[in-house]
């Protein structure tokens, strides 16, 4: 019985790649690549060099006939451009057709996954939560979409692009209100960034943003306007007084409010200014 494997690769970090993965790449007869360049520029790192054929969002359904023939002789590997496949990526047709065919061993090599990745860094409790992906691009459906989530008991999980990713904090912001939220960009790469904080808040700080965007958005009724402004006052003193910083006093407490992170630090400056002028004590 010849083999498909679903097999993952690394998000970022090629060293990331299980020993279990290169052994599979290296032995089956093609491998199916979302991106054949990525999965090049792997094969080359570990000197693999293993036939690649590409099969992707635009040619699957055209590939499909042909790779089914493939597998009644040989063993194939399926990989998306990072993380493991089927998670808004391609493979989902031919799992499925390999399922109804029989005769076919269909087998996991679990690897790396954004959506696990970045779930593990959220700020709150995320032992249940929806993954919803990509965000559809027509208005209407996007709509429709978050206004599903609105009530939800469980944090919410999307990828975003860049170049959508402003656009998608101002909708989620729209519908959901100021959630407490965590955002993971470029997870594993050079330039990796974990951010915690409000929606206005990110809002506020990914200005012109730039790689690959996972958000993880907390539930409806979760901990974040759940102390009034003089609470949240009174708790960056308290923060304060044990010896952390303001900014990081400010950032642990705004999750518990209303308020953007400027707008708490303000509030909090305003103690210390001279009601006459408005100037601070030297």
């Amino acid at each position: 019985m010849n083999s498909l494997f679903i097999l993952g690769t690394p998000i970022g970090n090629l060293r990331d790649i299980t020993l279990r993965a290169l052994e599979t790449l290296e032995s089956v007869h093609l491998i199916l690549a979302e991106d054949t360049r990525t999965t090049r520029k792997l094969l080359s790192a570990y000197g693999l060099k293993t036939r690649l054929l590409s099969y992707n969002e635009q040619n699957h359904q055209r590939r499909l006939p042909g790779i089914m023939k493939t597998l009644e002789s040989a063993d194939v590997a399926l990989v998306s451009e990072a993380g493991m496949p089927r998670l808004s990526d391609p493979g989902t047709e031919l799992v499925i057709e390999a399922i109804n065919k029989g005769g076919i061993s269909i087998s996991t090599i679990p690897g790396p996954s954004a959506l696990t990745a970045a779930v593990s860094l959220a700020s709150f409790q995320a032992n249940e939560f929806t993954y919803l992906g990509f965000l559809p691009r027509i208005k209407a459906k996007r709509a429709h979409t978050l206004a599903s989530i609105k009530n939800q008991e469980r944090p919410t999980v999307i990828f975003e692009s860049p170049h959508r990713l402003r656009k998608t904090l101002q909708d989620l912001l729209a519908v959901l209100g100021n959630r407490h939220m965590t955002i993971c960009r470029e997870m594993t790469k050079f330039h990796e960034e974990t951010y915690h904080g409000s929606l206005s808040d990110a809002l506020a700080t990914f200005i012109s943003p730039r790689g690959e965007f996972t958000l993880i958005i907390d539930a409806v009724g979760s901990p974040m306007a759940t102390m009034t402004q003089a609470e949240a006052l009174d708790e960056i003193n308290r923060l304060s007084n044990l010896g952390v910083s303001p900014s990081k006093a400010v950032a642990q407490t705004v999750r518990n409010t209303d308020l953007s992170r400027r707008e708490l630090y303000s509030k909090w400056l305003d103690k210390f200014r001279d009601p006459l002028d408005g100037s601070f004590p030297h």
